[in-house]
């Protein structure tokens, strides 16, 4: 049990990190050097060990730039970028769309089935998000009624990583590439994109970086604990835990992401910001039960 929330107490220490090595470089170079470094050292370590592993069918390729595209570049891009104007907890929370965005693309995509009490669930953590959403600093430009531009983002960033991990599943599963393989290549390949797009989109005189000991020790550890261990350790808890209460555990994300926040970068957390978590995790409560109700019913017939 303590793993499960030292697993989800690092994850928010990622947008914690994300939003102070903001602070010592922009946005896109930091993404891309540290996606670049994580599948070079991912592909060394298979090349070491599974040499064999990098034997696959080339018609391949596409699907892992695809990948690359959509579960690395967009994904990381939308959340930087709103990281830079948002607080680390509300990107968190914002973030924790993810379950929700996951059930309507398994309804449209794999065609599940959903009960009215599931659809109930899915409603009130949708509701759930508009306190948050309603609140906006003075940095925040309003895109589209009460959404500002980082908050659109970073939906889209959320929409992205489920999707991407789709994507993902697919490609292991029905065909030929591993997993580390697959996951190594799209966050290299990413990389260069994101690399690519800093060089077009932020100024590099040399590099766009502002001080560069901070940005190297606060890059090796979203490196170390984003790349490495939250990816090993989620792995290693799915094989104890079951599906929902990693669910309800991830709750927590939001919470630890708020602590780091005031702690560490002084950031004010808004009653908003607990009005929304508690109606998300009221609404996630409901969907859950009904799936497990569901399971049980399924299992006894």
């Amino acid at each position: 049990m303590p793993l499960v929330f030292l697993l989800y107490a690092l994850i928010a220490s990622v947008f914690t990190i994300g939003k102070n090595v903001l602070n010592y470089a922009d946005p896109f170079f930091i993404i891309g050097v540290r996606m670049f470094i994580a599948g070079t050292l991912i592909l060394g370590y298979q090349f070491w060990r599974h040499r064999d592993s990098f034997k696959f069918n080339k018609k391949h390729w596409i699907d892992i730039l695809i990948l690359a595209t959509v579960n690395i570049f967009i994904t990381n891009v939308c959340e930087f970028w709103a990281l830079n104007h948002l607080s680390s907890a509300k990107t968190c929370l914002l973030y924790s769309t993810s379950p929700f965005i996951s059930v309507l693309l398994s309804y449209v995509i794999l065609s599940e089935k959903m009960s009215p009490i599931k659809w109930l669930g899915l409603l009130i953590g949708f509701i759930g998000f508009f306190p948050i959403l309603m609140m906006q600093s003075a940095g925040e430009e309003t895109a589209f009624l009460f959404f500002s531009w980082p908050e659109l983002a970073m939906i889209v960033a959320a929409t992205t990583s489920v999707y991407g991990w789709i994507l993902l599943r697919k490609l292991v599963t029905k065909s030929d590439v591993s997993f580390m393989i697959a996951n190594g290549y799209s966050m290299l390949f990413g990389g260069i994109m994101t690399l690519g797009y800093s060089g077009i989109m932020e100024t590099w005189d040399p590099f766009p970086v502002t001080a560069w000991w901070p940005f190297i020790q606060n890059s090796l550890a979203l490196l170390l604990i984003s790349n490495l261990i939250c990816y090993n350790l989620y792995g290693f808890l799915l094989k104890r835990y079951t599906a929902t209460f990693m669910a309800f555990a991830g709750l927590s994300t939001p919470l630890f992401a708020a602590l780091f926040g005031w702690a560490f970068l002084g950031e004010h957390i808004p009653w908003q910001f607990w009005l929304s978590l508690t109606i998300i995790s009221s609404g996630l409560s409901i969907f859950h039960r009904q799936e497990v109700k569901s399971v049980h019913l399924t299992e006894g017939a």
